[in-house]
């Protein structure tokens, strides 16, 4: 491409035709001729100061890479000889062209300004072509040694086993009452606790805002007179879901108010699937680890039912679960899946079922002896991979089952004793871990809680935990620490200082708070905040002055009348009452005097009725005849009278 000629920026010559216009324009040099600027030379000038200035940048910066290489090299010599010695004469040996080529660029430009102008140029344009890789990444590392690879698989043998992985170290107790805590709760996050158990509570524990002292700051009974059969955080760990003996599940939201309580069905229709809610007793629940406010309880109505919490007037889908034979089985645990397509249950004719959760008709899953029938298995649960599947049964024993080839169990652990229909298992958050608790008879011996490797299913370690059954367990995968509930009414917490991460060890460290000493009034008062002033009542600033005022008072200085004996007197009226059964009581009812003859009686007012007639006889005197008595004989006359024929009788 070519260049045009350089330009020339001229003033025009203001002396000739008009002197005063310099004058007038206000400009010193006006008049002068102008300064003419080589465009072309200006910018190989400025080309070549910044060749000069990369030129030096990329000599320092060869010096550094050789003093390190050969500083390597005498390492590496002292180890064993490398084939690095080649590399760095070559890497010398490029450095030595580049300066004579430098060198000659530099003879044959002129001399520049030492001002930079622009970045540095690449490599390429100064000299011969670098090692980019070099540049950049800097030196290779030398190749692995022997002694590093066995330093390596050292280091893999020294890893630390799953059992030095338990966080038990350390432990604090939480007392829920005096019977069995039979359901553990804790959020996402790890910051609430919930218990509930055979007495009907359900208490919530804080552990940033616990002391040592270890004390619930909610007690609520939500389900009446029900035993807490299950309880569960959402995924959200907004909600708890309460699922009780009866037979509607609730949710209540962190602090313990209800949100939804499920519908009842109508237990005289056949069909199941065609009622709104469940029959009869409930027995667990779980949330949808994925879908916000989706939940899913069973029941001994035969039924696994999805519910929604925005829905609570019918359940979303139902899934019934059958024998062999097409008849009717009941559920006696359910779980989610951990990606929540799956839905598991174990049924008390012992078979586990597995459906996909959009298809409720068939199972896509069936073992149908995957524990003793007649047995209630009380827990299945998931490992967090979604391949495994680990289920408790009342028989005695631990199983752990592989949904992709479910015909047989992968492996199975017997003497694991239990008695109560919600003892449950896990797994530990790393996965390579299962655990459940053992019962025991009162007095009988220690419960535990037994740790299995899922690898091998070997029997890695026993916690003793207290002198009654272990009930429930749970791992918290953020906090690694493990909570069980046992059959005494406690709520244990074990944890390590080094390998857990807050939950109880934020209060413990936490020093138990003194009860204060109440206040001594002289006068109670009912003290309400937020009413209005006009209803608040006047505090007494001085009692003398307050009596002073009610001894002028008349009404309040009146002296009390004693209490009337007797029929009562001065408008009052007597102990008896002022009604009028209770004045028919007192004067007729009580009065015992006895008139033998009747008629004596009333002819006793006969004489005062003839003198002054009130009642009767003034309405009738106009019309009344006069009456006329018969005279009565004696009994003398009566027998003169008396006929010959009753004479002759007698």
């Amino acid at each position: 491409m070519e260049r045009s000629a350089p330009s020339e920026v001229t003033a025009p010559d203001a002396s000739g035709p008009d002197p005063q216009l310099a004058v007038t324009m206000g400009f010193t040099g006006f008049g002068k001729k102008a300064r003419t600027f080589d465009l072309e030379a200006m910018f190989e000038q400025t080309r070549r100061t910044a060749v000069e200035r990369s030129r030096k940048t990329l000599e320092a910066r060869e010096k550094e890479e050789e003093m390190d290489r050969e500083k390597q090299l005498r390492q590496n010599e002292d180890i064993e000889p490398t084939p690095s010695g080649s590399n760095v004469v070559r890497d010398c040996s490029k450095s030595s062209s580049r300066a004579t080529s430098s060198s000659e660029s530099e003879d044959s430009s002129d001399s520049s300004d030492d001002e930079l102008i622009g970045p540095p140029l690449p490599p390429k344009m100064v000299g011969e072509p670098a090692n980019l890789e070099e540049d950049i990444l800097g030196p290779l590392p030398p190749p692995l040694s022997e002694e590093d690879d066995d330093d390596e698989d050292d280091d893999d043998e020294g890893e630390e086993s799953p059992v030095q992985r338990i966080p038990d170290s350390h432990e604090i107790t939480l007392k829920h009452g005096t019977k069995t805590v039979s359901a553990l709760g804790l959020d996402p996050s790890g910051a609430r606790l919930v218990t509930g158990g055979y007495d009907y509570d359900v208490k919530f524990w804080d552990f940033a805002g616990m002391d040592a002292s270890f004390k619930a700051f909610r007690s609520l009974q939500p389900c009446e007179c029900h035993q807490i059969k299950s309880l569960q955080y959402s995924n959200t760990g907004d909600m708890i879901l309460v699922v009780s003996g009866s037979s509607q599940a609730k949710v209540i939201d962190r602090d313990g108010f209800e949100v939804m309580e499920c519908i009842k069905g109508d237990q005289y229709i056949v069909d199941m699937a065609n009622t709104k809610g469940h029959t009869a007793m409930l027995h667990t629940g779980s949330w949808h680890p994925k879908i916000k406010g989706e939940f899913m309880t069973c029941s001994n109505d035969a039924t696994v039912r999805l519910w929604e919490v925005e829905n609570p007037k019918k359940q979303k889908s139902v899934f019934k679960p059958r024998t062999m034979q097409g008849k009717k089985v009941i559920p006696t645990t359910c779980t989610y899946s951990r990606d929540g397509n799956l839905i598991a249950a174990a049924c008390q004719n012992g078979s586990i079922q597995i459906w996909d959760r959009n298809l409720t008709v068939h199972p896509k899953f069936h073992y149908k002896q995957a524990h003793d029938p007649g047995t209630d298995t009380s827990c299945v649960a998931f490992s967090y991979d979604g391949n495994v599947l680990a289920s408790r049964g009342g028989d005695d024993t631990l199983k752990l089952w592989d949904i992709r080839q479910f015909n047989k169990p992968l492996f199975s652990a017997s003497g694991l004793p239990t008695m109560f229909p919600m003892t449950d298992c896990c797994f530990s958050p790393d996965d390579k871990l299962i655990v459940t608790g053992t019962s025991v008879q009162r007095g009988c011996g220690s419960g535990k809680l037994v740790f299995f490797e899922r690898r091998t299913f070997q029997r890695l370690y026993e916690i003793d935990i207290t002198d009654a059954s272990v009930v429930r367990c749970l791992w918290h995968p953020k906090l690694n620490q493990i909570m069980v509930g046992t059959a005494n009414g406690l709520a244990k917490v074990y944890y390590d200082p080094n390998k857990s991460q807050r939950g109880a060890k934020l209060c413990v460290v936490k020093t138990q708070r003194k009860a204060k000493q109440a206040e001594t009034l002289t006068q109670d008062y009912i003290i309400t905040p937020h009413a209005l002033p006009m209803f608040r009542e006047p505090r007494q600033r001085s009692t003398r002055k307050q009596l002073e005022k009610d001894r002028l008072d008349p009404l309040k200085s009146h002296k009390p009348e004693p209490p009337v004996a007797g029929p009562g007197r001065g408008g009052r009226v007597g102990t008896h009452g002022g009604t009028l059964s209770s004045y028919i009581v007192k004067n007729i009812a009580l009065d015992k005097t006895d008139d033998s003859n009747p008629r004596e009686a009333i002819l006793r007012h006969a004489k005062a009725a003839e003198d002054n007639p009130y009642w009767v006889s003034p309405a009738y005197s106009k019309t009344q005849p006069k009456t006329m008595f018969a005279q009565v004989e004696s009994d003398d006359e009566e027998a003169k009278n008396e006929p010959e024929w009753k004479k002759r009788k007698i």
